[in-house]
């Protein structure tokens, strides 16, 4: 976060520094390890490492590992390299199940302290006893258990005599209250599961409302920040930390979440893409997660600029992903190599050009970065030319190839369209032109001008590869339709989210490696997918086109 970027967050830290009401700063960044991050969590990393670097203080990466049933090696892992990849170092890493022992204890205080009890209420009889926003919840028949008898049967949890379901701990705080967070809540059930951590130490978990504000005073996190829907779980927060005794205050402070149109931002909707097929794995490139843009093609930094410029505020709202798009392109235009790739490839035979003839032209790297110096492309009697480059029967102001006409070829000569050549169904197969020698790009030619500028890839070099293009993967605007009543998001799914054409690239490409970037000549900005690129088999996904309507 930069300095001079006011929010309400860093004033109150600002503040709690100056007054002497903390001598340091201390965050967390903790992700449940049960699926991949999105978008959404780089903006928590961001605020949370990046308040503390700006205060000089530490962010520790603590996996809320406290669900076995949903958890993975698999996703702590690939945390742990987003957080890495989008440029940042913890100062601790922690799991909530290193203080599972602890937490059991302060559980066994608030039992001698008749502020917990076991219950027999099955799940669903809960949420009945818990009452609704305008109803009061009733106390369950078992609230009024002795504190021996809790003791006794927690112990008996903790040692593996009940079945899952059976039995639960719940704080006896106020079943009253307006907020029902604070009417009796679960804290530990029973779960026979096997912990990716402790693997068959323990068969009963503490709920995260519960262990998350412990972690959090055993950490000694003194700004506890998190998104808005836990606003209503602050005072379970404040009294768990209170009824608990821990001996560290962490303050938690709520901020407005970060949501992307045309796109879900739950881990469960993502995962059940991933698992229903919908996507080709948590890293698809129309996925909203952080591994799915890195393999897209985004850049940290372009991801920073982009939430430093949404801001921090306890508002949230969907943004569009103009915005994003727009910062990638910001980072990518003075780092990405021009280059020139035919994506839906038509022959063209230049019938006056010698045979057997090759010649070298050169072409800058990126016109807007000199620095990165030139390049030497092939040119000789086949070439290759969009589909779309050319219009036998054009309509009126398109300057591109049909007979007659005449364009420049980028970097090389004018050539004029003389014949069409088409197969037995009448689709154009091949174009026969005409090159005018003196045209040559870079030889100062003033004698007549034309509208038209294609790109193009000399044929018997040309490097085959593949382009995948995408689109939105959810349609919002169908989400909204009133005829969609009864609908899931699946239902909105964008059968054409993703088109794969192949095509050609320029032979100075062949040896590109994963996750270069480049921009195309009016494709856009490309990457070279990790994936799916072998070697004798470049893959490219679009990362964005290269015009955009959004302004800052």
């Amino acid at each position: 976060m930069e300095q001079n970027s006011s929010n309400f967050i860093r004033t109150i830290i600002k503040e709690d520094l100056e007054s002497g009401k903390r001598n340091e700063v201390v965050t967390r960044f903790p992700p449940e390890p049960n699926g991949y991050l999105h978008i959404g969590h780089a903006k928590s990393i961001i605020i949370n490492f990046g308040l503390a670097d700006d205060f000089n203080g530490k962010t520790n990466l603590r996996f809320d590992d406290t669900n076995p049933l949903k958890e993975d090696q698999e996703y702590v892992d690939a945390i742990k390299e987003d957080v890495k990849w989008l440029g940042f170092e913890w100062e601790e890493l922690r799991f909530a199940s290193d203080y599972f022992e602890e937490m059991y204890e302060r559980a066994v205080l608030l039992i001698k302290k008749d502020l917990a009890y076991v219950d027999d209420l099955n799940a669903d009889e809960i949420r009945e006893y818990r009452g609704t926003l305008t109803e009061p919840g009733k106390e369950s028949p078992y609230r009024s258990r002795s504190v021996e008898e809790n003791l006794d049967l927690f112990k008996r949890m903790r040692a593996g005599e009940f079945q899952n379901g059976e039995k639960v701990l719940r704080a006896k705080i106020d079943m009253s209250s307006p907020n029902i967070n604070l009417r009796d809540p679960v804290i530990y059930r029973v779960s026979h599961a096997h912990h990716h951590n402790t693997g068959d130490k323990w068969c009963i978990y503490p709920m995260y409302a519960f262990a998350h504000p412990i972690e959090d005073a055993i950490e000694g996190v003194t700004h506890s920040l998190c998104t808005t829907e836990f606003e209503d779980q602050r005072p379970l927060y404040n009294w768990v930390i209170e009824a608990c005794e821990m001996e560290s205050k962490p303050q938690q402070i709520e901020f407005g979440r970060l949501n992307l149109i045309n796109t879900v931002m739950s881990k469960r909707k993502l995962k059940q893409l991933v698992d229903e097929k919908y996507v080709d794995g948590w890293d698809d490139p129309r996925m909203p997660t952080v591994s799915g843009l890195r393999r897209k093609g985004f850049t940290p930094g372009a991801i920073r600029e982009f939430v430093e410029a949404t801001g921090v505020s306890k508002g949230s709202g969907a943004v569009d992903t103009a915005m994003l798009e727009h910062f990638v392109r910001e980072d990518l235009k003075l780092s990405s190599p021009r280059t020139m790739g035919i994506l839906k490839p038509l022959k063209v035979v230049i019938t006056n050009y010698p045979e057997g003839q090759t010649e070298m032209l050169e072409a800058e790297i990126n016109p807007e970065n000199p620095e990165m110096g030139s390049r030497q492309i092939p040119f000789s009697r086949e070439i290759y030319i969009e589909q779309d480059d050319f219009m036998e029967d054009p309509p009126k102001k398109y300057f591109r190839l049909f007979p007659g006409n005449e364009v420049r070829l980028k970097h090389a000569y004018f050539i004029k369209c003389e014949d069409v050549i088409k197969d037995e169904n009448g689709e154009v197969v091949e174009i026969h032109c005409t090159y005018d020698p003196e045209t040559k790009s870079g030889t100062g030619f003033t004698g007549r001008k034309v509208k038209g500028t294609i790109h193009w890839v000399e044929a018997s070099q040309a490097v085959p590869a593949e382009f995948r293009l995408y689109e939105p993967l959810i349609l919002d605007e169908e989400l909204n339709s009133e005829e969609n009543e009864g609908k899931t998001f699946l239902d909105h799914v964008n059968e054409n989210s993703l088109e794969i054409v192949n095509g050609f690239i320029e032979p100075n490409m062949k040896d590109v490696k994963p996750q270069d970037k480049f921009q195309f000549f009016r494709h856009g900005y490309f990457n070279v997918d990790p994936k799916h690129t072998a070697e004798d088999h470049i893959v490219f996904n679009r990362i964005v086109s290269l015009k955009s309507s959004f302004k800052l």
